[in-house]
């Protein structure tokens, strides 16, 4: 059962909410859970539960209240469309700044790591590289990554790809994380496309979606164990 917080982002001193679920059975650590440009909707909602499931204290931080509190929007070219708007008006920044007050707000209770879908995905690429406080984290399908693949990194993160994506090129954006970062994990998954971590998607395959999110849990808890957190 998720609640609403509210926390304050220190680059403007805007309230903002965020979902939050606690972890069933000892918890393993924070995760800082980015959406998609479609709001905190029913697959947040659906990966948040999952996060839980797993032991994790999970946060979704609503990017767009700044434009629309609790936005959500349908995923059609209307929703897309105005999720793009919403990005333009909220701005990279801000976003990152919210995503650090979630950082903060788990970071006394253990390591705190990220996962992002994406516009999420290319949030996570980039507090990975301008954020502090975030252990690691893994990068669903951001269409940024590959501009900003020459940054550097000051946690571990991984990389998927849908190699059916007709929106971004997972073969290039490999080559170019592998330019500057041979050795982060970036895998390209053949049978999915955009979004496939959305069950249910025409673009997901399940047993895509599943590895992903087992590779995901691999990299968080070797991390944890390295860190001595309760990930091990």
């Amino acid at each position: 059962m998720s609640q609403t917080l509210t926390l304050t982002s220190a680059i403007d001193g805007f309230e903002f909410s965020a979902l939050s679920v606690q972890p069933e059975g000892p918890r393993k650590g924070g995760v800082v859970v980015i959406q998609e440009i479609f709001g905190l909707d029913q697959y947040v909602q659906a990966d948040l539960a999952r996060w839980a499931a797993r032991g994790y204290e999970a946060i979704a931080p609503s990017l767009f209240d700044r434009v629309t509190p609790g936005y959500v929007a349908e995923h059609d070219p209307e929703g897309f469309q105005n999720g793009v708007a919403a990005v333009g008006k909220v701005g990279m920044p801000a976003m990152l700044s919210d995503i650090q007050a979630c950082i903060d707000a788990l970071k006394d209770k253990g390591p705190v790591f990220a996962v992002g879908y994406c516009m999420g995905g290319s949030l996570v690429w980039l507090a990975a590289s301008k954020l502090e406080g975030l252990a690691a984290g893994s990068s669903y399908y951001g269409s940024q990554v590959r501009a900003n693949a020459a940054l550097p990194l000051h946690c571990p993160v991984i990389v998927h790809l849908g190699a059916q994506d007709a929106h971004i090129d997972a073969e290039a954006t490999k080559a170019a994380i592998w330019t500057t970062h041979p050795d982060v994990p970036v895998h390209v998954y053949e049978a999915s496309g955009h979004g496939f971590n959305n069950d249910g998607r025409p673009d997901s395959d399940l047993a895509d979606a599943e590895l992903a999110r087992e590779r995901t849990v691999a990299l968080f808890e070797e991390v944890a164990a390295s860190l001595g957190g309760a990930g091990a």
